[in-house]
């Protein structure tokens, strides 16, 4: 991927200065009191570092899916506080869904003061990329960063639209995410061992395939292993196997001696008839799971295997967690994996919502290289693909006019 802008490249002084971060943070269940606010706090540095150079700051985000209607439950208000707590400031906002009212808003603040606008996807020209929200939208600023990696692989207004219409770079947690991934990706230093786990093979089949290409090892975990073992002939009980993958899962193992990847199954497994965290359980080797049983976790064996690879490694990409971390019968594979891995001397790079939980869950996010905000853009990323919302951003030697419509 192309070097991009970044906001360093950017005179801000004076200016206003449209920021798209991404503020899509979990809630405690039925509260407004927010259980994760990693990804506010990530946003933190671009932000600091465009007030201390004398910026107007409007910040969009999205949270959850309102799909062009507004959601009391869905609005980022409740945000506006956290936010506050962190910069030490008054942070305005902007409750409006009407563009009127919106401009109205954002030419009150002054440089070095901060204004958050109401839910993005409360738009319904968000989602569709409408190019008049994408216009509204560039109205409101004269610079728009984009620091929000998590939606980059959305192609929505305040995503790639607005770049049509305003000089675009990227934020500084923009710059750490990609070069990150890139660095893992593209120069790892060896050996450099993948990690993926996760409910569904469908998610990471891709990801297999490009990592494929540069890891010396894969480790294979969670729910989606129960398609690569089966495609080997090994019977699952009753555990999801996506039918369709189960050729191209076969074609990953039988390949990947000529790729000089060795793709590493589970041997062992922890299983049960049912779907509960107090339901009885057991370990079996692979060969032996019974017919109404489903994985859950890997197993003693595998750990042990498991282990004794990422002991030799020198760069992690971790995505997925090995089972039902959340439920302690069958958290001890991924937490095998975090403690592996929350060494000095590795470079380790997390990504995946459930896989970043298991790591905060155990306290270890302090020892990891890297951990990515990303989800869905993670796993386009390694699989290679190019997210909208970075390639349509000014290439390093390209001009602020070039590709700016209006």
């Amino acid at each position: 991927m192309a070097d991009k802008k970044t906001v360093r490249d950017i005179e801000v002084s004076g200016k206003r200065v449209l920021v798209r971060v991404d503020f899509n943070v979990p809630f405690k269940p039925g509260t407004d009191e927010i259980s994760n606010a990693n990804r506010i706090v990530a946003s933190l540095p671009t932000i600091r570092y465009l007030l201390g150079r004398g910026a107007s700051v409007v910040l969009c985000s999205h949270l959850g899916r309102p799909r062009g209607r507004s959601i009391p439950e869905l609005s980022l208000r409740p945000i506006r506080g956290r936010l506050a707590q962190y910069l030490d400031m008054r942070i305005s906002f902007s409750e409006s869904t009407n563009f009127r009212r919106i401009q109205e808003d954002v030419s009150r603040i002054t440089p070095g003061e901060v204004i958050l606008l109401e839910n993005m996807r409360f738009h319904p020209g968000e989602e569709t990329n409408a190019p008049e929200f994408s216009k509204e939208l560039s109205d409101l600023a004269e610079f728009y960063v984009n620091d929000a990696f998590g939606a980059s692989h959305r192609a929505h207004a305040s995503i790639q639209g607005i770049t049509g219409f305003l000089p675009s770079v990227a934020g500084l947690l923009l710059e750490e995410e990609i070069r990150s991934l890139e660095k893992v990706l593209l120069d790892p230093l060896r050996p450099f061992v993948a990690v993926l786990g996760g409910a569904k093979v469908s998610d990471k089949i891709n990801v297999v395939n490009n990592l494929s290409l540069t890891a010396d090892k894969i480790l294979i975990g969670g729910g989606m292993a129960a398609t690569f073992l089966n495609s080997t002939g090994i019977f699952v009980g009753s555990s999801t196997v996506e039918e369709k993958f189960l050729e191209k899962a076969k074609k990953l193992l039988n390949n990947s001696p000529n790729t000089n990847v060795e793709i590493v199954l589970p041997v062992d497994v922890v299983v049960s008839a049912e779907f509960d965290s107090q339901s009885p359980y057991r370990t079996c080797p692979v060969s032996e799971i019974g017919e109404r049983e489903m994985l859950l976790d890997i197993g003693p064996q595998t750990r042990d295997i498991y282990a004794k690879v990422l002991s030799d490694s020198s760069t992690v990409l971790w995505n997925g967690p090995m089972g039902v971390f959340e439920w302690d019968h069958y958290s001890e594979g991924t937490r095998l994996i975090a403690n592996s891995i929350a060494r000095d001397g590795i470079v380790s790079v997390i990504g995946g919502g459930s896989t970043v939980d298991a790591v905060s869950k155990f306290g270890l996010e302090a020892r990891m290289t890297h951990i990515s905000t990303g989800g869905g853009a993670s796993l386009e990323f390694m699989e290679g693909k190019d997210l909208p919302g970075i390639v349509s951003l000014l290439d390093a030697d390209e001009s602020y006019e070039k590709g700016v419509s209006g």
